[in-house]
Parts: structure tokens; sequence; C-alpha cells
């Protein structure tokens, strides 16, 4: 990532050294998973949609310890391989919007709650910034080279009331409370990098 591109990390130190914990990354372009694992301070397993386990990347995301996930319905495979990461003290990674979107946090999905609250690990809130301005003139499809990036990482939290209850109005209040967190330190993140 620091040969291609000018990524700037702020508030990586946020990141617990140990122990179970969960990324919850703004998504506004493709380059944004790859930016953040990249630059992490500890190593990084996303859900990723099945469809990007094709050819040569399959074995090689597979073999990075990345999750396949299929976004058409339920998935326990994924949600057993998720939840294994965090019993095992790793770091989880969630696009909360659950695909690319305005990278703003604007509509989050239920399954950040559901993992946090289930495992009782903390969210590091994370905003990606400076991905989704124009594509570069060798591949259209990624950032011009040399491009600077603002990866900056939030204060740990937990969102559920602490009683580990996981119906679904618990989950509801957690969501709310994760959205609230996210947006703010979106715009404090804004801030922080003059973004």
């Amino acid at each position: 990532m620091h040969t291609l591109w000018r990524p700037r990390v702020l508030g990586a130190w946020r990141v617990p050294a140990a122990g179970p914990v969960i990324l919850a990354v703004n998504h506004a372009h493709n380059i944004d998973g790859p930016l953040l694992m990249g630059t992490a301070p500890r190593p990084v397993h996303f859900l990723i949609k099945k469809e990007a386990f094709t050819g040569p990347l399959d074995p090689f995301l597979t073999g990075i310890g990345q999750l396949k996930v299929d976004r058409s319905g339920p998935d326990r495979t994924a949600v057993t391989g998720a939840l294994g990461v965090l019993e095992h003290g790793g770091v989880l990674g969630i696009f909360p919007e659950g695909t690319r979107s305005g990278g703003d946090f604007g509509a989050i999905r239920a399954g950040l709650a559901y993992f946090a609250v289930r495992s009782g690990a903390p969210i590091v809130p994370v905003a990606v910034l400076g991905s989704s301005g124009r594509g570069g003139r060798l591949i259209p499809a990624l950032p011009p080279l040399r491009s600077r990036f603002d990866i900056v990482f939030g204060e740990p939290f937990t969102p559920g009331d602490g009683s580990g209850r996981r119906t679904r109005r618990a989950l509801d209040e957690a969501t709310v409370h994760i959205q609230e967190r996210l947006t703010a330190h979106l715009e404090n993140a804004r801030r922080l990098s003059g973004r």
C-alpha cells in the first residue's frame, strides 16, 4: 500500500493490542478493504462478498484469512467463521453498510450489532477518506498512483447494554447506538484529516 499510494494512518494505537475486536469501516471504494488490511496494526479478517473469490483471488483471499459471505440470504458458514475469528481473539473487519455506498454510514445493517453483542468484542470505528475520488489513468478502477488516503481509527466502544441479550429489540437499540458512534467518528475524522 505504501509503495503504490500515500496512506496516512491516524489513531492506530486505539486498536487493542490483543483480544477480539471488530473494525467497522466505511466503504466508498473497492480499495478501502485492502487499504485497511495493509495499514492496520493487527491482521484483519474481512467478510467479503463471495463474488470476489474468483480465479487466482480465491486461494489468495482464503489463504490470508478472509471470509466468504453469500449476501443473497443468511449465511451460517460466514457467521460461524466470523464468530470463530472473534472467539480466537482476532480482528474482524466489517463494512456495516453491507456494500459500497457514499461511505457515510448512512444505513447500517444489524449484522455488526449481532457480532458485537454476541461476542462482547469492542468496536473500533474506522474512516477511510480519499478513496472515492477520480480513477487513475493506468487503471481507471483504482485511485491514481501516489494518491493520499487517510485511515482514521476511533475510540473502541461496546454497543450493548451489558446484559448480553440478543433479542430483536436489543439488537435494534445496539444498531442505533453504533450508527450514532460511527457517524460521529466520521465527522471527527474529516475534521482531523482536513477532508
